[in-house]
């Protein structure tokens, strides 16, 4: 119980940063610490006294039996065929989760007598600050007597279809039984039961959804995220990989994927990741996009895009260039994508061979295959887009034609990038689809706010289904 308070307090410090010294009697529960609560938008920063909090919270459980093992965690995902989305198999007795970089909650449908938490509790105050300044209804999801600050009343979150964005609804906050095995980065070893804070969701959030699955894993930036609770609750720092389809693995470890045998980590790329103080989702820091031919001596071509079209506006939110695990294809906004199909096109174009074919919707630029190479190993040679990264970053992004093309008909190849719709008022300027980061290893290193990624992975030896899910004996 000791163990939980202490926990509790290092929970509630992180999400209310005090402005004074907490007085001694407020240490006593976190009811006494309820009245200086302030109404602050998402922050990133821990401060050295609650991360010196959150270790002995750590060093108290273990020595309570109650997790001292912090192994890495390891989990399976897959790609649904019918709809494009990620899942994870990770709750028990269920289906399995989508992923949703941008989510932060992890929701499911809820059996009757599910458990719940009152209203004021550490957790729910949690689920409250994940809205980043969205304050909370509780009036459609609660009963509250009125009369004693929240004593009756149960906490409610509200989850959001991750495939509309625009149809949300209350559901009670509840835990959901869950497991992963433990990996050593090579192999995954046992499994490992652990329960995870969560929201109850109504059957209509679950149309969007691939027919086998129970709800959403949120990973984004958020105290009740899926790699949040795992890293509060287990210790193992704030970083988590995903290689799509394939595995996600959770904690500081070494990454071995098929048959490449160096640690992955040590030959990725790198670069700072971008802070939308509007959003906890993961911004990168590009500055310009070109278009270049791999195998050509020839030019590279800049997108043409309108002064700052990529720059993040920290007082709105608006523009930068984000990933998404749910979003299908690269989505541009209107100003830059134009820009950037008319590169595409004069670049693809100018040693004359290469043959147009009529569009397939979605896609505008398609092109006839009879006129292009094909490689065994990385793919059709079309040019390569190159994402021009900040300060920081130790390389650019370069998209090869794995991730960048797509064979939409007979004979015809697509680039893989539409153009966003929409008025977009709060809308990123370019959102990186899954299609466009799929056989890629991605490594999201939270407390050092850096993104590694590897690039395509073809031809490399090492596959995102490289992973071995079977126990050593």
């Amino acid at each position: 119980m000791a163990c939980q308070l202490f926990f509790s307090i290092c929970f509630y410090i992180y999400l209310h940063p005090p402005t004074r010294s907490l007085p001694r009697h407020a240490m006593s529960t976190i009811k006494q610490l309820a009245p200086m609560r302030r109404r602050l938008c998402f922050h990133h920063l821990l401060t050295v006294p609650v991360l010196l909090l959150a270790a002995a919270a750590v060093q108290e459980c273990a020595a309570q039996g109650g997790g001292g093992d912090h192994a890495p965690l390891v989990s399976p995902l897959a790609k649904d065929p019918a709809t494009s989305l990620y899942t994870i198999s990770i709750k028990d007795g269920a289906g399995p989760l989508v992923v949703d970089l941008a989510d932060p909650l992890v929701w499911s449908a809820c059996a009757s007598g599910h458990p719940t938490f009152p209203c004021g509790s550490a957790e729910c105050d949690a689920a409250n600050s994940n809205r980043f300044c969205w304050q909370q209804d509780y009036g459609a999801g609660a009963e509250v007597d009125g009369g004693d600050g929240g004593r009756d009343c149960t906490s409610t979150a509200r989850p959001c279809d991750p495939v509309t964005r625009g149809r949300c609804a209350p559901g009670d906050l509840t835990t959901f039984a869950m497991s992963a095995n433990a990996t050593d980065g090579r192999n995954a070893l046992y499994p490992v039961p652990f329960q995870a804070v969560g929201a109850c969701s109504p059957d209509q959030l679950l149309r969007s959804l691939p027919a086998s699955a129970a709800g959403v894993a949120g990973f984004r930036r958020a105290p009740l995220s899926l790699p949040a609770q795992l890293s509060a609750r287990r210790g193992f720092g704030r970083r988590f990989a995903l290689c799509l389809p394939g595995v996600a693995i959770f904690g500081d470890t070494p990454i071995h994927l098929g048959y490449y045998p160096p640690d992955l980590l040590t030959t990725v790329a790198s670069t700072p990741l971008a802070a939308n103080p509007k959003s906890g989702g993961y911004y990168l820091p590009v500055e310009a996009i070109s278009v270049s031919w791999p195998n050509w001596d020839a030019p590279t071509a800049r997108a043409a895009l309108p002064p700052d079209a990529l720059e993040l506006d920290a007082a709105t939110g608006r523009g930068g260039v984000t990933l998404s695990t749910v979003q299908r294809y690269t989505a541009m906004r209107p100003d830059v994508y134009r820009a950037f199909v008319r590169a595409f096109n004069e670049t693809i174009g100018a040693p004359g061979y290469v043959k147009p074919m009529p569009a397939v919707a979605p896609f505008e630029l398609c092109y006839d295959t009879f006129s292009l190479r094909h490689g065994r190993v990385l793919g059709w040679d079309v040019p390569s887009i190159r994402l021009e990264l900040g300060a920081g970053a130790s390389m650019n992004w370069t998209v090869a034609s794995g991730n960048s093309m797509v064979q939409a008909a007979d004979r015809t190849l697509c680039l893989a990038v539409v153009e966003m719709g929409g008025p977009g008022a709060a809308a990123p300027a370019v959102v990186i689809g899954g299609y466009q980061v799929e056989d890629n290893l991605l490594v999201f290193d939270e407390d050092e706010e850096v993104l590694h990624f590897s690039g395509l992975l073809w031809g490399s030896g090492a596959t995102c289904s490289g992973f071995n899910f079977t126990a050593p004996q």
